[in-house]
Parts: structure tokens; sequence; C-alpha cells
């Protein structure tokens, strides 16, 4: 056995493909092509480091090539509408008059609503509306560009907080494109503010050892999470099962939504913390993205915990714009008119088939109405609340793919929301901070009830359509207790299970053992460091047998 058994094999030919665009194989942070490219570049941009423009200029170049190879010919669309929201900024800063201040904030608004509309939903669009008229158009295939959403929405927050004069423009172009193109955060988040991002353009650059530690410790949990987890049971047990649930059993289907719900998060938290990871050796500290959101005792913690930046971002420019807790408007109830109008109409379809459609619309409906109609205090605010909430929801989940899955998906924990905050109304939570013992009980109760709602509501939210996902959770309905059969499955996918484990020990670690673990992490020599990460990119490689996987949320 040599050396060379364990080293990737390169030629001169691997790494000039490095530098081209290819489809079947984008370019990933969880690859050692991307490792190759950003230690070429790396090396120059430390030697830029105490210049200004041109270090700017030499990473926005990077940039764009990394988008290029992400998706190809897209990034030309990426600088398009940088170009038309630096111009359209530029002109609202310096504009005193409303209306006119109104018309470039819309135009915008418009203008990059726009390109993620046909982008995203003109495919389902066109289905849609085949389907209910029982039309036949065609259009050709609209390939959807890696990372649209969220540069998209970082675009839209960028001049909202122009126009609400919360920040000043970046100073020119360079800078705002330095802004929206940063490579890091730009294809799956987090989505960075330009009032927390342009003071460190501007800022002298700064790269402690303390920072580097950091980098290095999230770059190295984030590969692991993603690409020996997430992928792992991804590959070889959670995609089976969502693709074909009827093929296996009951506790098959029931593993499946517990193997997705640790998949999800260690996919989507893996690439945050490598993200941030990379931004910080850049001497650029991206916000936290994820908060160990399983450990919630309500949803709302949960949504306080879990994608940080869009939910952040969610309720800023959209909750607060229909009216947030202070009062209803127009677009505030449309929405949740819309999805209870369809939903009821979905129930009378299928009603001389099966009853159950009706009564769970109903049923939603009068559940949501409650949660108004109950309330302790102000009945009128509380409505425009919920209904804010609601519509917030449905957008999201609108915003992560143009699907019925993904609507159901918002609508659950839009009417889960408003659940709870009755629920707080009636039981207030204990704010003198004392523990006892029942409530360390109740704690426990929550966190389990919380973790799995939001487990039954990724199965929508996972598979490929509604009616796969009704079949999941009507084979999760029938499990039954057989001790004997559980153990052969389990053994059947041993590996599977074990990692499935790791995940869910990993993220339920109490705090004070992951800061020992980042001390010690700390406290050990560069060298080692190095060796640390050399190994676990190795571990990647050798884990990767399917190829890697990309990010679950590129898609978005």
């Amino acid at each position: 056995m040599q050396l060379n058994d364990f080293l990737p094999q390169l030629t001169w030919q691997d790494i000039g493909n490095w530098f081209i665009y290819d489809p079947e194989a984008p370019l990933l942070f969880n690859t050692g092509r991307f490792l190759g490219l950003f230690l070429m570049f790396y090396a120059i941009y430390i030697l830029l480091r105490n210049t200004f423009r041109v270090r700017l200029v030499y990473t926005i170049l990077f940039s764009l090539f990394f988008y290029y190879n992400s998706s190809g010919v897209y990034f030309l669309l990426l600088l398009m509408s940088s170009v038309v929201d630096y111009t359209l900024s530029y002109f609202l800063y310096r504009e005193q008059r409303t209306v006119q201040r109104r018309v470039y904030l819309w135009f915008s608004v418009i203008v990059n609503l726009t390109f993620l509309g046909y982008f995203k939903y003109t495919t389902f669009v066109l289905e849609s509306t085949n389907a209910l008229f029982g039309w036949n158009y065609t259009f050709h295939k609209v390939l959807l560009p890696v990372g649209i959403s969220f540069y998209t929405f970082q675009s839209i927050s960028y001049i909202i907080e122009i126009y609400r004069k919360e920040i000043t423009p970046a100073k020119n172009y360079i800078d705002y494109l330095f802004f929206v193109s940063f490579f890091p955060q730009l294809v799956a988040g987090p989505i960075v503010r330009a009032k927390d991002f342009l003071p460190q353009i501007y800022s002298k650059l700064q790269l402690t050892k303390s920072d580097v530690n950091y980098a290095l410790f999230l770059i190295i949990g984030g590969l692991i999470k993603k690409t020996v987890i997430s992928d792992y049971i991804s590959i070889n047990f959670v995609d089976r099962v969502f693709d074909s649930p009827n093929s296996y059993t009951a506790f098959e289907n029931l593993m499946a939504a517990y193997g997705y719900t640790i998949q999800i998060y260690c996919d989507f938290s893996g690439y945050s913390d490598m993200a941030i990871g990379v931004a910080l050796l850049l001497g650029f500290k991206l916000p936290t993205n994820f908060r160990t959101p399983y450990k919630s005792s309500s949803i709302t913690e949960f949504w306080r915990r879990w994608h940080i930046s869009l939910s952040t971002w969610l309720k800023d420019f959209l909750y607060i714009s229909v009216g947030g807790n202070r009062h209803g408007s127009f677009g505030g109830f449309l929405f949740p008119a819309l999805f209870f109008f369809g939903l009821i109409v979905w129930g009378i379809t299928f009603s001389s088939t099966s009853i159950v459609p009706l009564i769970i619309a109903i049923g939603a409906l009068v559940v949501f109405t409650l949660t108004f109609l109950f309330a302790r205090k102000d009945k009128e605010r509380t409505m425009y609340t919920n209904v804010n909430l609601l519509t917030t929801m449905l957008l999201g989940g609108l915003w992560h793919g143009a699907s019925l899955r993904f609507i159901i998906w918002g609508a659950l924990h839009g009417i889960a929301l408003a659940v709870h905050k009755l629920f707080a109304d009636y039981f207030p939570s204990n704010k003198d901070g004392k523990t006892t013992a029942l409530s360390s009980v109740w704690t426990f109760v929550s966190v389990l009830l919380t973790f799995h709602f939001v487990a039954f509501c990724w199965i929508f939210f996972r598979a490929k359509d509604f009616s796969i996902a009704l079949d999941l959770i009507n084979n999760i309905g029938n499990v039954t207790f057989d001790p004997a059969q559980w153990e052969i499955i389990i053994m059947g996918y041993k590996n599977v299970f074990i990692l499935m484990l790791v995940g869910y020990v990993w993220h339920f670690l109490p705090d004070g053992i992951t800061v020992a673990m980042k001390k010690a992490f700390d406290s050990s020599p560069l060298v080692v460091k190095g060796i640390l990460l050399g190994l676990v990119y190795w571990l990647v490689y050798a884990a990767a047998s399917a190829g890697p996987q990309p990010f679950i949320y590129f898609q978005f």
C-alpha cells in the first residue's frame, strides 16, 4: 500500500478543468477543486491585504469566477441586476420628493422580483394554469440560476434600507458589487444586510489569530456536517425512502423523516458554517445563521434559531411592510384569503372520494380564526398580527420553491406561530428565571413537541410532490411496536443510523462542551489544525463515492 492510494489522483488536465464551468460538477465548498482554487486565490489575497481598491477588485473577479463555475453565464444576470440596483439607489438617496423616492424604490423591487419570478415561477404558473383550465401551453425549460433568491433578497434589502434612511449607500459601484457578489455567501447565504457589511468594507482589514482559529473550526465542522453526515444518510437511506415510500416499511418511513430532519440541518448549517469561516479568513464577519434550532421549546423560538438571516429579513421587510402587529393591509389579507379559499376548494373537489380533505380544510380555517377570537387582549390587533404572520410564512414557503408542498409547509408554520401566540397569551412563560422540576419537565416536553412538529413539516418540504408526502405520513401512521423488525432494519442500515445519532448528539450537545471543544482546537498548534483540515478534506474525498452532492438550498 502506497501513499498514492490515499491521495486524489490529479493531472494537469484536471487542474485546467477547474477553471471551466461544468453543469454536471458545479463549484462547491465541499470539493477538493474549491480547496485548490481558494488556496491559490488566498495566497494572492494575503499579499494584497494592505491595499484597498486592488483587493476589492481582485475579490470581485474571483467572486464572479466562483459564480460562473456554479451557474454558468448567469453571472451576467448578477452583473446586470447590480448595475440597475446601484443606479436606482444612487438617485433614490439624492431624491427628496416622496413620490419620486417611491418610484425608484418600487421600480427596483419590481425589477428584482421580475427576474426572480421569471426564473423561479414561470414553469409553476404555466403548469398550474394548464391543469386548471385544461390547456396545453408549453414553454422552453427555464433553468434556475444558483442563489438567485439570496442575492435578490440582499439587493432588495439594500434599496429598502436606503429608502428608510437607515443607511448611506456604497460610495461607488465597485463597493456595491463587492457587497452583492461576495462569494462566501453569494449562492446560499447567510443573507447579509448592507448596514452590517458595508462598514466592514471601509474598515481596515484585520485578521487575528483568534479569527483564523474560529474560521478553521467552522470550516472543519461544516465539512463534516455536510459531507460525512448529511450526504451519506441522504444517498444511502433518506432519498431512497422519499422517492418511493410505499416500497419500505412503516418504521423505515419514520426513520427517513427523522433522517431528513437532521440531514437538512447538517446540510444547510454546514454550508453556513463554511461560508462564515471562509469570510472570516478574508477579514469579514457574517451573521450567525443557526443556533441549534431543534433545542427550541416553541415554534416561535425555532424561527429565532433557524435560518436566522432569512427569518430576520422576512420580519423586517415583509411582515412589517404588510402591517406587522400594528395594522392590516390588502396584501396582508390577500394571501391567507387565497390560501384558505384554495384549501376549501381542494376539500370540496375530493369530497366525493373522501370527506377528510374537506375536514382538514375547514379545521385549518377554524383553528386559525380561533387564534384571534379567543385572544385575551386586543382581538382586532391580534387578528392583524396573525394574518400578517401567516402571509409572511406563506410567501416564505413560496420563496423556497414554486410548489404546493412549499406553500403547505409555510402555512403549517404560519398557523403554528398564531396558535403559539394564543397559548403564550393564556400561559405566559416564567420570567423570573427560576428553574423547577416542573418547569424542566415542561421544557423537555415542549422541545419534544416542537421538534416533532418541525420534523412533520419537513416531510412536505422534502417530498417530490404532495401525494408522496401523504403516502409517507400515512405509512408512518401505521408504525407498530415490533422490536425484532426494528433491529433487522437498524442493522441493515447500521452506518446510516450511527451517523444520524452522531448528528443529533452533536446538535444537542450542551453549549459548555462545544465551547470546550473550541478552546481545545484554539490551543492546538497551527500545523495540527492544517493536518486536521487536510484529513477532513481527504475524508470528504474518500466518502464522496457518488460525487460531491449539491447543497439543498442551492435549489432556492
